[in-house]
């Protein structure tokens, strides 16, 4: 992903004004109009509020055994269900409309999730993930009105930054998307305190690979490292 050095005086004018081309078409795109290519790109068809479909996630780290979570997710009929297996355990959550069921018995400790309080953190997780760059249309969700170019990785990228209703969330999103394609490869968060951003907070998620899914351009890999350090978390590999 790397770009290469630009050793020629005049490939680096070219190069150079090249840039300057592609900057100041970034300019004149709004980031209502960024956010409807990128949509456009990922689910052309207007498939995700309608999303009925079946994905299967294995998430790996780099210490600790594989988990293989059987996931099922029905927007018009607000079904959720996670069926996670690690190793010899079955945990298995739904959330029926209003209604959650879960296997685990066992009353949590004081100060702990409980077992319902978990569904509904996979499931924000898995449709919020899946459901990008969809999802940035949803209530609750501020986008700048400004877009950013930032080069990540040796890669220039074009940048919506992503603020939250209180109710919805204190973090801080970036979306980086494909200046040609508008294809999203990364995104990054960080926590806030007292309304300003911890820069040595959060995590970036590098997307790699595509996999349709009901009509939707998915990323089949996520791999997670944190911002402070780049020391890697794990990868969420669609089956």
């Amino acid at each position: 992903m790397s770009l290469n050095f630009r050793q020629l005086a005049i490939a680096f004018i070219v190069l150079s004004n090249f840039g300057y081309a592609n900057a100041t078409f970034a300019q004149e795109l709004t980031s209502a109009e960024l956010l409807e290519k990128a949509i456009t790109y990922h689910d052309p068809n207007n498939q995700w509020v309608s999303f009925n479909g079946d994905l299967q996630v294995t998430m790996t780290t780099a210490t600790g055994s594989p988990r293989v979570s059987d996931i099922k997710i029905n927007l018009p009929q607000e079904h959720f269900s996670v069926t996670a297996k690690r190793d010899t355990v079955t945990t298995t959550y739904t959330l029926n409309k209003e209604v959650c069921t879960t296997s685990i018995k066992e009353q949590p400790e004081k100060g702990q999730r409980t077992p319902c309080e978990t569904a509904m953190l996979y499931k924000n997780y898995y449709t919020y993930l899946y459901g990008l760059p969809m999802k940035l249309n949803d209530k609750g969700t501020n986008i700048s009105e400004t877009i950013e170019r930032k080069t990540f990785k040796g890669k220039e990228y074009l940048v919506l930054e992503a603020k939250y209703d209180e109710e919805v969330g204190s973090d801080v999103w970036y979306f980086y998307f494909d200046p040609k394609t508008y294809a999203m490869e990364i995104y990054q968060f960080f926590k806030t305190e007292n309304g300003i951003v911890k820069k040595d907070s959060g995590e970036y998620i590098l997307l790699s690979n595509e996999q349709e899914i009901e009509g939707i351009k998915m990323p089949k890999n996520r791999a997670w490292y944190y911002n402070k350090d780049d020391n890697y978390l794990g990868t969420d590999n669609l089956n």
